[in-house]
């Protein structure tokens, strides 16, 4: 069915139904059901084509939000997939765990002038799994191979996604990984209740199906040698992400009942994957929980407290609602599934019965011109706690320590430093995603991934020619 578009006047704004909360605290399965043709239809006539597209504007990988809208509005679903995969690798990735509210939704002409945005990331999952259900979705083999090589470490969005272009330019790829599954944080840091685990594990099959050779339990450094890494290709890409969990820097923050967000994750997500070998002190089953945190990773952390069967869950955040960092959708679905939010309250010190805080109020804005909290005198109270969660935000490992390259140069905040070319300071070696950008979202990391896999056909394709000429 083909429909008008700039229907916003009269159709409105609706999201796809969510399962109620009392059903998904029981189980870990996406909460949001998908659109069905004819919604998604409706949904994306809404849009307004607007002459200047903030929606893209706003998005970092600069999809072309309105023009795949019109094609599923028009029925012309092929096309809308090909123009929604043209700019982004992963899109039915992205469109469920976008931050959508905070980039291209948020953006939207619609929501700026009270009509309420376009479900764009609704819609853009839409497609993706209505080509997959039709059969559209295919490996894409190179046209020819380039008799040259290419060695990524780190197999998350951004190590995935740089993968998928340069086979795509006809390079031999192996990504290696220290896990033993590809996805990185995908797999592993994200509850399934956003990303199902088989929507990531579909994606690696297709890039195998596509001659990439994926080299799990590896750690560089220790497994293979960076020099013998470099040796066996003409360009690796770091692509490690950052794993190291930021320091509650408290009394009492070394107690056995308080763990990192992304231990505690990790672990959840293996248990989801059939593994076997679980942690029982990192089951929350039971036990009163704290989290210590106003991030996207926090609300993870709450949220699956609250699956596991937690007796109470408070998340715990020194500014306010207003100046929360995490996405507001997710504060949201936290709140209707039973999460209690203790804002304005900063941890103090955490003790055998619980975590000692103080009440906060917002005073002079720092330097990045947010409110800074400070501590109300004589505010401090106890909450309970059997089980304490630090998700403060991650910092890089130390990669040349790691990797045994001294010469790997990185910055005050250890994160690897490259050029223009995202190229780091050895030579053939590049870096991409959070590793060089610092802790991020999952789109900037694809977007890297994208712009490296550029970077290093522009330089093999330089040394090729320089080799030539010799």
């Amino acid at each position: 069915m083909t429909r008008k578009m700039l229907q916003f006047t009269h159709i409105h704004q609706r999201q796809p139904d969510k399962r109620g909360a009392a059903e998904r605290r029981g189980d870990f399965g996406e909460i949001s059901k998908s659109f069905a043709p004819p919604q998604a239809g409706e949904q994306s006539s809404r849009c307004e084509q607007c002459g200047i597209p903030f929606c893209s504007l706003h998005c970092p990988l600069g999809n072309n939000i309105p023009d795949w809208l019109m094609l599923v509005a028009q029925g012309r679903m092929e096309e809308a997939y090909a123009v929604s995969s043209a700019t982004n690798t992963f899109p039915e990735i992205c469109g469920r765990i976008c931050p959508q509210d905070r980039l291209c939704e948020g953006s939207c002409v619609l929501e700026q002038s009270t009509h309420g945005n376009v479900t764009i990331g609704a819609v853009e999952k839409h497609i993706t799994e209505h080509a997959f259900a039709e059969g559209w979705v295919k490996p894409l083999l190179p046209g020819a191979d380039l008799g040259r090589s290419v060695g990524i470490i780190g197999g998350g969005p951004a190590g995935l996604a740089a993968a998928d272009s340069l086979r795509r330019k006809g390079y031999a790829v192996t990504v290696y990984d220290r896990h033993d599954r590809m996805g990185g944080l995908l797999i592993y840091g994200i509850p399934g209740f956003k990303l199902e685990k088989e929507v990531v594990e579909r994606r690696v099959r297709l890039l195998a199906e596509a001659g990439v050779t994926f080299v799990t339990g590896c750690e560089i450094g220790t497994t293979i040698s960076f020099a013998e890494l470099r040796g066996k290709h003409d360009a690796v890409l770091i692509a490690t992400g950052v794993y190291k969990a930021k320091p509650l820097g408290i009394p009492g923050a070394d107690r056995p009942h308080v763990h990192a967000a992304l231990d505690y994750l990790i672990t959840q997500n293996r248990r989801g994957l059939g593994d076997s070998a679980v942690a029982p002190e990192l089951d929350a089953k039971g036990k009163s929980v704290v989290v210590i945190g106003g991030g996207d990773t926090a609300m993870d952390c709450v949220r699956t407290a609250i699956r596991q069967g937690a007796k109470s869950v408070k998340c715990l955040y020194r500014r306010d609602r207003a100046n929360m960092p995490g996405s507001k959708r997710e504060v949201a679905h936290a709140e209707e599934e039973g999460v209690d939010f203790v804002w304005m309250a900063a941890p103090d010190s955490v003790t055998a019965e619980g975590v000692k805080a103080n009440r906060m109020h917002l005073g002079m804005p720092d330097a990045s011109g947010r409110q800074s909290p400070v501590v109300i005198e004589g505010s401090s109270f106890t909450l309970p706690a059997d089980m304490v969660i630090a998700a403060l935000g991650f910092d890089p490992e130390d990669v040349p320590a790691l990797f045994g390259a001294p010469d790997l140069k990185v910055s005050k905040w250890g994160t690897v430093e490259v050029n223009d070319a995202l190229m780091t300071s050895l030579d053939g070696v590049f870096a991409a995603g959070d590793i060089q950008r610092g802790a991020s979202l999952v789109v900037w990391a694809i977007k890297d991934g994208r712009d490296a896999a550029d970077a290093i056909h522009r330089y093999v394709s330089a040394k090729t020619a320089r080799q030539a000429a010799e």
